[in-house]
């Protein structure tokens, strides 16, 4: 606990330790490391949670860094990642998620001005001139993830990317967006966990 404590304290951000590693004894010594492998010297399992901006060359921001015991189950999302608002799609009819049986078919799909898609933890998005804000929300719903709209944007986006990380894709459709991610280093996964349209003349937090 002590450790974490420091930790916090230099990296001004929380450190929590699960219940099951607190009386723990950490022996360990180490130099010249980024933060996730060092972190990943300290317990079983880590968790890093962090807010990435998509302008510029921001650095992501971690949001919390959680010490778990590899069986006890990963800590909450909303421990470091709060969202007070969720904007929906509403839509009459779609196909997503229904694979296409023949030519006509296929072919019918592949014009549709909007198709997205989230294979293998890669995402591919095909947009011919759709408000960036539906493109958003499209995302957002074949991640299963929330999508705060902080600022109603009219851009319009034509684009076509294919079969790359949420956070490179997200990259290319606007700098004005906030990405919320965990990255759980004993499985070495990184999962999105909301995405924020925000207003480009406020430049304060929605991570916390």
């Amino acid at each position: 606990m002590e450790i974490a404590a420091e930790l916090s304290k230099r990296l001004k951000t929380p450190v929590v330790v699960g219940s099951s590693l607190r009386s723990e004894v950490v022996s360990i010594e180490f130099s010249g490391l980024t933060l996730e492998p060092a972190m990943q010297l300290m317990a079983p399992a880590v968790y890093v949670d962090y807010e990435i901006e998509t302008s510029g060359n921001a650095q992501p921001k971690p949001l919390g860094i959680y010490f778990w015991d590899a069986n006890s189950g990963e800590p909450s999302i909303t421990s470091s990642i709060q969202s007070s608002t969720q904007s929906m799609l509403i839509e009459g009819d779609t196909e997503d998620g229904v694979e296409p049986q023949t030519d006509a078919e296929k072919k019918k799909l592949e014009e549709q001005p909007l198709r997205i898609q989230f294979q293998e933890n890669k995402l591919s998005v095909k947009a011919k001139k759709q408000p960036l804000v539906l493109v958003l929300l499209k995302i957002g719903e074949e991640l299963g993830i929330p999508v705060d709209i902080r600022f109603e944007r009219e851009d319009i986006v034509d684009i076509e990317i294919s079969k790359m990380s949420v956070e490179d894709a997200v990259r290319r459709l606007s700098p004005n967006i906030k990405l919320f991610l965990r990255v759980d280093l004993l499985h070495a996964e990184r999962r999105v966990l909301r995405m924020v349209l925000t207003d480009p003349t406020k430049t304060t937090s929605t991570g916390l």
